[in-house]
């Protein structure tokens, strides 16, 4: 907001104060746009932080924000990145940039999430090629709530576009999961009861166990039951070994080449497209040793990708998540590759006194980012491991200097999105143009 000088007997003092605030804003390196509470989020066409990134990102131009929400989204159509900000001690607000260039967007009025403590939850979803942002966060509604029926999941659902808003809340009874894989956002309790939420309309769609629709001749199908995501046809869904797609797909039927067709367990899922570990069928040459793990098409089952790996590598209960290149060509999942293209996978386990990789990013030409001796994925972010670069098509990996940070994403102009936290514990966002 801009406010007019309107007593002139006091010119000198306001102009030596007008003064020292244009050498203070001139100082910080970009542009600042203070919030509801006063605190401020930093833009800027030239970063101050310049971090030690590969070679194929560009440190000296960019964007940079500061003390943002740990998540971020990227809409696809739009470019635009939403991310959230504190408004006071209880609000919080939606904002977007422009990924490419850092250019503000559109911004959404403040809010109290029922958890107002930490920041809500943020997630992208799509339903006939339209997207939305959409923050959620799970609690009690009131300050007296003592019962499941008073908790409740809250989301507030933007349109990518514009920034219009729909709000929704589900009463809730225990900790939730919420992702958007297919055509609505699927709220699970891990386990076998979940509501399907339409972006569109705010319709909520409640499914029990009862409607999962079990596979015949599946008795394995009816033990340790999870709902994993969101096909066009309905849920994706496991039991202790097979999985399935209501009113869809078997995973028996689409089992891959040379694997126990009854042994399929889906381990991540992302929109269209689900990591899926097989064992190997008896006979198979390294049947007692590896593990087969496949990336299958989600809407279809079919087999896209495949690779064996050791069964010490993954672990169960750590299964790594499925990561895209904008493009969908590439995928990383952990110690894992896939080329989607030429069908190819690739299983850096640490084989023949090599380290095992983490990898956790990969843009649309097949350069995957991570680290070697790192605990997860959330530790290469921070900085753990010794930083490495694989090429996806042919599987050459190279170590980067120590003192390199890896990217947690590349969209789709390839811009590189790295994070750090600086001395005062505020986390930075910064967004690195591509040398190419």
């Amino acid at each position: 907001m801009r406010q007019k000088i309107v007593r002139l007997v006091l010119v000198g003092g306001v102009l030596l104060l007008a003064m020292l605030l244009l050498l203070a804003t001139c100082g910080s390196g970009g542009k600042k746009k203070a919030d509801e509470s006063g605190k401020q989020v930093r833009t800027s066409a030239s970063p101050v932080t310049q971090l030690t990134v590969p070679a194929a990102f560009e440190t000296k131009h960019g964007w940079e924000l500061v003390g943002t929400s740990p998540d971020y989204a990227i809409s696809r159509e739009t470019g635009r990145l939403a991310y959230l900000v504190r408004a006071s001690d209880t609000k919080y607000q939606l904002r977007t940039i422009d990924s490419k260039t850092g250019e503000s967007g559109w911004h959404a009025e403040s809010w109290r999430p029922p958890s107002p403590k930490r920041f809500p939850r943020l997630l992208t979803a799509t339903v006939d090629d339209r997207e939305y942002f959409v923050t959620w966060a799970y609690g009690k509604v009131g300050e007296n709530a003592l019962t499941p029926a008073d908790t409740i999941v809250s989301m507030d659902i933007y349109n990518a576009e514009d920034g219009n808003r729909r709000r929704v809340e589900v009463p809730w009874g225990s900790v939730p999961t919420v992702s958007s894989t297919g055509p609505g956002i699927l709220i699970s309790d891990g386990r076998t009861n979940s509501a399907v939420v339409d972006p569109t309309t705010g319709r909520v769609s409640q499914i029990a166990a009862a409607q999962l629709k079990y596979p015949k001749d599946c008795p394995a199908c009816k033990q340790l039951t999870e709902v994993h995501g969101l096909a066009q046809k309905g849920l994706l869904v496991s039991g202790s070994k097979e999985f399935w797609v209501q009113d869809g797909w078997f995973s028996r039927d689409v089992a891959p080449k040379g694997t126990d067709r009854r042994s399929g367990i889906p381990t991540s899922v992302i929109r269209g497209l689900v990591l899926a570990k097989w064992q190997l069928a008896k006979g198979e040459k390294r049947a007692a040793t590896h593990d087969l793990w496949t990336v299958h098409d989600l809407e279809k089952g079919k087999p896209l990708a495949s690779v064996e790996c050791s069964k010490p590598a993954i672990k169960p209960g750590q299964y790594p998540q499925l990561v895209s290149a904008p493009s969908g060509g590439f995928l990383v999942a952990g110690p894992l590759a896939f080329d989607v293209v030429t069908k190819r996978g690739f299983c850096f386990e640490g084989t023949d006194g090599a380290k095992p990789l983490t990898l956790v990013s990969v843009d649309d030409e097949g350069i995957a980012y991570g680290a070697s001796s790192a605990r997860n994925a959330g530790d290469v972010l921070a900085g753990g491991g010794a930083p490495v670069a694989v090429a996806v098509r042919s599987g050459s990996t190279g170590a980067l200097p120590s003192n390199v940070r890896v990217p947690g994403a590349v969209t789709s102009d390839g811009v590189g999105l790295f994070r750090w936290t600086d001395e005062k514990d505020r986390p930075h966002l910064l967004g690195y143009p591509g040398t190419r």
